[in-house]
């Protein structure tokens, strides 16, 4: 039995990492603003002994003693991010800030929740770990892109001058219960429209490709990635490699639904990436992982979850 700290512990991702993580027998201090989290995302952990809230931003130090440390702290919609951007620059760099000296004094291991977005709108496909990314500096996106990839250089900076023992995971799209309806992410949003009938907004024509991972597989691949030896720091792309474009998923949204929704089309926001996939060879040899829920059954599941919520 180990003691976790998840920041970001009440958020879509994070309240499943917590989940999981008080099933398998661990003490979980979930901290969290609230700021895109919600408390109804955990209340089935509150009564729960080994569970503990604690209402924090991580701009700010934070002291505890655990013995291990996932930052997931960090608004991750573009209608989230950049309702805020210099405090979503602030979250993923003064966090990671904080969370490294906590991780440093304790000797604890610490995963860095990074992201797909690091790569920007990229020029290799699909994307290794290894690639670079074409990433806009000073556009509207920026703030959660470069925040990101700065909280990678911190990681590994503390790594390499502190001994600090990291974990780095580019998480590419993700979807799954507890997303809020008013997410802005286009699962849940097509989904929302399709059981409202409402129109369904595609932004540009609809080509521009993504990969959708069920956020189940994540958890796995997060906690695999944590388990592995101290040698191995990532990053590690998180995601599933199979690739779609909007309209295919907007058109199997709408079969699934039975909705009689329609597809309209707006002009792309800046920056928008074209195309995202994932290589995830180094995900299986490491970490023996690769994604098991194909789309059709997340996407049923996210409909059952969006019916009971009452979009």
């Amino acid at each position: 039995m180990k003691r976790i700290l998840v920041s970001g512990g009440a958020g879509f991702i994070g309240s499943h990492l917590c989940t999981r993580l008080i099933n398998e027998g661990h003490d979980v201090i979930c901290l969290d603003n609230l700021f895109t989290g919600s408390k109804d995302n955990i209340v089935h952990l509150m009564n729960n002994h080994r569970f503990e809230f604690v209402r924090h931003d991580v701009t700010l130090p934070y002291s505890a003693e655990v013995d291990e440390i996932y930052n997931l702290a960090c608004p991750a919609s573009p209608i989230r991010y950049q309702h805020d951007a210099i405090q979503t620059v602030k979250t993923s760099v003064m966090g990671a800030i904080n969370l490294l000296g906590l991780a440093m004094r304790l000797d604890a291991k610490i995963l860095q929740a990074s992201t797909s977005e690091i790569y920007g709108d990229p020029k290799v496909h699909p994307q290794p770990e290894s690639y670079w990314g074409n990433v806009n500096p000073i556009g509207y996106r920026s703030c959660y892109d470069e925040g990101k990839r700065c909280a990678e250089t911190l990681f590994m900076d503390y790594h390499r001058q502190n001994n600090v023992r990291i974990k780095i995971i580019r998480i590419f799209n993700t979807y799954g219960p507890c997303m809020l309806p008013n997410d802005g992410r286009v699962v849940s949003n097509f989904l929302v429209q399709a059981l409202q009938n409402e129109d369904i907004t595609i932004y540009g024509s609809g080509s521009q490709t993504r990969s959708f991972q069920y956020v189940d597989d994540l958890i796995e691949g997060m906690i695999r990635m944590m388990d592995t030896d101290d040698s191995f720091t990532g990053p590690v792309n998180i995601g599933n490699p199979k690739e779609y474009s909007i309209l295919e998923l907007a058109e199997k949204v709408i079969s699934m639904t039975e909705s009689k929704s329609k597809i309209i089309f707006k002009p792309l926001p800046d920056d928008d990436p074209k195309q995202r996939r994932p290589d995830i060879t180094l995900a299986k040899e490491m970490l023996g992982w690769s994604p098991t829920v194909e789309l059709e059954e997340g996407l049923r599941r996210m409909i059952d979850y969006f019916k009971d919520y009452k979009v």
